[in-house]
């Protein structure tokens, strides 16, 4: 099974954490040769939006956020919530997870 990872970075003033988080997640999963796509949030407004087509071929969902999100569009994926700081420090264990099928399923 091909992994493709889709995620979601955001953090309240939308600016440095989000973009650090999105740049840490994808330079990661590039380096181990994983699909990822990164939607990042500032003030409300979404950049590289993931569409529904992007998340139903998703294998893994990692939200990276300091805020609270509706993930009502990611019912029935294995997802992992973190903070943007863990997906900064802590993105190749989160790369890692994804690709090893080791989320909970998102009710």
């Amino acid at each position: 099974m091909k992994v493709k990872i889709v995620a979601v970075t955001s953090c309240p003033t939308g600016i440095a954490h989000t973009y650090m988080a999105a740049e840490k997640l994808e330079s990661t999963a590039r380096k181990k040769g994983i699909k990822i796509k990164v939607e990042t949030l500032e003030e409300n407004q979404s950049n590289n939006a993931l569409s529904k087509r992007d998340i139903e071929e998703a294998t893994a969902v990692i939200i990276a956020a300091d805020d609270t999100l509706d993930l009502s569009r990611f019912k029935g994926k294995p997802l992992k919530e973190v903070t943007t700081r863990d997906a900064i420090l802590n993105a190749e264990t989160l790369i890692n997870e994804a690709a090893n099928n080791e989320f909970s399923i998102h009710e």
